[in-house]
């Protein structure tokens, strides 16, 4: 009987791993669980470090530490590339990356940390990763031109590959182009576009009101954005570093002063008062908080174009990287303007 015993309290503690691998990509995971066969843990410390386990076994937490369980796939999408034209899509099915033994953290793993709330489900994902592509192409940083050769769709698979590596982590197994017509509501998607584009009559703001920046940012979103800042930008920075030298003494010295801004970038991210006060003991109007929170949003718009950035430096032949920088330089202007703001306590009419 005692045997018995001690054989139950050894045994870990149930998963429900349901869906795992198809709906959804990942699902926080509690100490004593043991991961399902297929799946991967991931570790996540207070500070943001991440370290990966093996299936089998039971999972052990150390305090302040969570975890993860992830399916790598496959998975498949389809995903609309221009906004305009919904009946224009792209099949594509993707896997979660191996491990790369020259980084000490996976990008999936950081993905986690930084972003993921709750369970992580494969429709989530391919918004992310529709959002990234629609914005490359909007900027005209990738080209999906109609009537693509076959150099011109290389030259895409490619740049849309490293995006998706860089951003979150994951690999492009198969990408197609796919005729969207029959599954698209082309009714509802005018008549939302409609709604959404038409201009609204609000009431007569207050003064202080009248200030508010869009989007209206809530003290959550402003910590998800803070915690993305935290943990992303020191990634970036490294990535950065690590990046081809650019050939030459006056993009030597662009890249090392990039390297310095953002090392201050990282340090401001670090170092932000608490959203609703103004000094210790002295509450910010909510008004102000939510001008606060909007800059923080801001901030993590200007990350994303690092990100995608980044992924377009690491492709990059020594003669492209002088506009990839210059274009390095704006990315961090915004990141150094929203910082600021967001350490402020009192906004003018013209900040808005």
């Amino acid at each position: 009987m005692m045997f018995d015993l001690f054989k139950w309290m050894a045994r870990p503690s149930a998963f429900d791993a349901a869906g795992l691998g198809t709906d959804a990509i990942a699902r926080p995971i509690a100490a004593d669980c043991a991961l399902p066969p297929g799946t991967i843990g991931v570790v996540v410390s207070a500070s943001g470090h991440t370290r990966r386990v093996s299936a089998g076994g039971r999972l052990t937490l150390a305090a302040n530490e969570t975890a993860w369980c992830f399916h790598p796939g496959p998975y498949g999408c389809d995903l609309v590339p221009f906004a305009a034209a919904p009946e224009i899509g792209l099949r594509v099915h993707f896997a979660v990356d191996s491990p790369d033994p020259r980084m000490h953290q996976q990008r999936f793993d950081l993905f986690l940390a930084s972003e993921a709330v709750g369970e992580l489900v494969l429709g989530d994902l391919a918004a992310r990763i529709e959002a990234a592509l629609q914005r490359e192409l909007a900027q005209g940083n990738l080209e999906l031109p109609p009537c693509t050769t076959l150099d011109e769709w290389n030259a895409f698979r490619g740049g849309f590959n490293q995006l998706l590596y860089t951003r979150f982590g994951v690999t492009v197994d198969d990408c197609v182009p796919v005729d969207l017509s029959g599954t698209r509501d082309f009714a509802g998607v005018l008549a939302a576009r409609a709604v959404a584009d038409a201009p609204a009559v609000p009431p007569a703001p207050t003064p202080l009101q009248a200030v508010a920046l869009p989007p209206a940012a809530t003290p959550l979103d402003d910590a998800h954005a803070l915690r993305r800042l935290f943990l992303e930008l020191p990634c970036v920075m490294c990535r950065v570093r690590q990046a081809a030298l650019p050939q030459g003494q006056d993009l030597f010295r662009q890249q090392q002063a990039l390297i310095q801004r953002l090392d201050l970038v990282c340090l401001a991210a670090s170092t932000m008062p608490a959203l609703g006060l103004a000094a210790p003991g002295q509450p910010l109007a909510p008004a102000v908080q939510q001008q606060r929170a909007s800059y923080s949003l801001r901030a993590a718009a200007a990350l994303d174009e690092a990100w995608a950035l980044l992924a377009r430096i690491e492709r990059a032949e020594d003669e492209g990287l002088g506009t990839l920088l210059d274009e390095a330089d704006r990315i961090v202007a915004n990141l150094e303007e929203a910082l600021a703001a967001r350490k402020q306590v009192a906004f003018d009419a013209e900040a808005a």
